[in-house]
């Protein structure tokens, strides 16, 4: 959003003594972005009319370099940082690295804190006798690749015709934000028809969050198929409401989400739509015991580690750091072992 670039105007008008701390979802300009330019690689992020051409991939480079040296500025303003996943304390740290090296002085380093996540509701749904729904649950945006979710189930369908005639569906259920987002479902729509998915296929749009729990508490497995989630916090409640995730195998879910849990596995991670079609066979094909016990170590995850208490637990230091910004690297780890915070 560009936020970080309010933070000199906060500093200068407080003349230094008012503190900033940024709380960074997904950073403006990231080393991926610069890459897939670099690549000349078609995204919705990089239109093909720009990646096709030379001159024009040479003018944004130079652009988005130029961005991203005064984004790393503006950050280091920030006297606390904090990142909602490990695939978003990569990049800023990379930016904060190169400020470093290019004004000298000491590496700063952004503190991971996981974004909260209600788990009450949904943790309260049983584990047991669940439909063969696989749920999405993502805006309608570009980015979050439902069309892979569509073409999945027809690999699905195509390696193991059986679940076509046992019902297993893909529901996907989302927000529509503007006229784009309503054509985009107009086009996955015509997709499902192409694909002969008609009867496999349900789009809930715009739902109230009561039917987005009532799905959650019928559904088998939670699909994810964005490619570098900065964190996912729908892959989390996937796993508090007791569905088995299948995500994209890059970013938060693979990094910081679906990972195992008393060294038991919570889910699984995929690339293509082989890859995805395969996943969600294991899921469907699972002992109901194992099923129960993955289903019950991903909730105990997601409650352990996203939780709105999680979450509190791990500001507390941050908030010690503001009144006393001379506080000791022990005095905050006696309130959080668990949290690194370099002083400067």
């Amino acid at each position: 959003m560009g936020y970080a670039f309010t933070f000199h105007i906060v500093r200068w008008l407080s003349r230094g003594h008012t503190p900033v701390s940024a709380y960074v979802h997904y950073p403006t300009i990231s080393t991926d972005m610069l890459a897939r330019v670099k690549s000349r690689t078609s995204q919705y992020n990089n239109a093909s009319g720009v990646a096709n051409s030379a001159l024009r991939t040479y003018a944004k480079l130079i652009y988005y370099n130029l961005f991203a040296a005064v984004y790393s500025i503006s950050l280091h303003r920030a006297q606390t940082i904090m990142v909602n996943s490990s695939w978003t304390k990569n990049h800023v740290d990379y930016l904060l690295g190169s400020v470093s090296r290019l004004l000298g002085g000491l590496k700063r380093v952004s503190t991971i804190v996981y974004p909260p996540c209600d788990t009450k509701a949904m943790s309260a749904f049983p584990l047991e006798h669940r439909e063969k729904i696989i749920m999405s649950l993502a805006q309608f945006r570009p980015e979050k690749d439902q069309a892979k979710q569509i073409y999945s189930l027809a690999q699905l369908f195509e390696s193991y015709p059986e679940y076509r005639s046992q019902g297993v569906r893909l529901v996907l259920v989302g927000s529509s934000r503007n006229a784009s987002d309503a054509e985009r479902v107009v086009t996955l729509q015509k997709l499902v028809a192409e694909l002969k998915l008609e009867d496999s296929v349900e789009f809930v749009v715009n739902a109230s969050y009561g039917v987005v729990l009532s799905w959650l508490a019928r559904a088998s497995i939670g699909t994810n198929t964005m490619v570098d989630e900065h964190f996912g916090i729908n892959v989390v409640e996937f796993m508090a409401a007791g569905l088995i995730p299948v995500v994209h195998a890059s970013g938060g879910p693979l990094n910081d989400i679906v990972v195992p849990y008393e060294n038991e596995p919570t889910g699984y991670h995929a690339t293509d739509p082989a890859s995805f079609a395969q996943a969600f066979h294991k899921v469907l094909s699972l002992p109901e015991t194992e099923a129960h016990s993955m289903r019950k170590h991903a909730r105990a995850l997601a409650i352990d580690r996203f939780s709105t208490e999680e979450f509190e637990y791990v500001l507390v230091p941050l908030c010690v750091f503001h009144e006393n910004p001379l506080a000791s690297n022990a005095d905050l780890e006696v309130l959080a072992p668990e949290v690194n915070i370099f002083l400067i």
